[in-house]
């Protein structure tokens, strides 16, 4: 498959085919990162681990209950 590489503001951009991100899991705001190996651009699809999330809570960044305001169907509150 090739692409044309686009000029996007001040910035270059490729588009992504739908097959091909839907293969991916792609979608837009989906984080990737890009690595460069010699010739060739690497985009990667993001991975969070829920570990190494809760490792980074502590007490500094917890947040307490938020307010959301008053029931609107049938919630149980």
């Amino acid at each position: 498959m090739q692409l044309r590489v686009a000029r996007w503001g001040n910035s270059l951009g490729i588009r992504i085919p739908k097959p091909v991100a839907e293969k991916l899991g792609l979608a837009a705001g989906v984080p990737v990162t890009l690595e460069v190996e010699k010739d060739a651009l690497i985009i990667r699809r993001k991975r969070y681990k829920l570990e190494a999330l809760l490792a980074g809570v502590n007490p500094k960044n917890i947040h307490g209950e938020v307010e959301t305001g008053k029931p609107v169907g049938r919630e149980i509150w």
